[in-house]
């Protein structure tokens, strides 16, 4: 593996590892609905249901991490979303942006 690839690698595993040295700690609450975790203003990690293009339930995340929005799609897989996914993914993307600014 050449050498910019092993560092994409190693910081895209940084971003992704919550309990990496001086990384954001990921914050969920117990919420009960499956779409929506956490608490608003505190929240760092969105889970958003959608599907894939053979319609099996898949899951759409968006992490703040170290000041910075990170959208995780399913491995391999194309997200497919209905209008309310899409709604609720649109108002999580905005809810990270207002966060990581801070």
């Amino acid at each position: 593996m050449d050498s910019g690839k092993r560092v994409s690698t190693e910081r895209n595993s940084q971003l992704m590892d919550s309990s990496s040295p001086g990384s954001t700690s990921i914050v969920e609450t117990g919420d009960t609905d499956s779409t929506w975790r956490g608490t608003t203003g505190q929240r760092r990690t969105w889970h958003i249901s959608c599907g894939d293009v053979v319609d099996r339930d898949r899951q759409l995340t968006v992490k703040v991490v170290q000041g910075r929005v990170v959208l995780v799609g399913p491995p391999g897989e194309t997200a497919v979303l209905s209008h309310d996914q899409l709604v609720q993914l649109r108002a999580a993307l905005r809810e990270a942006a207002d966060q990581a600014e801070r």
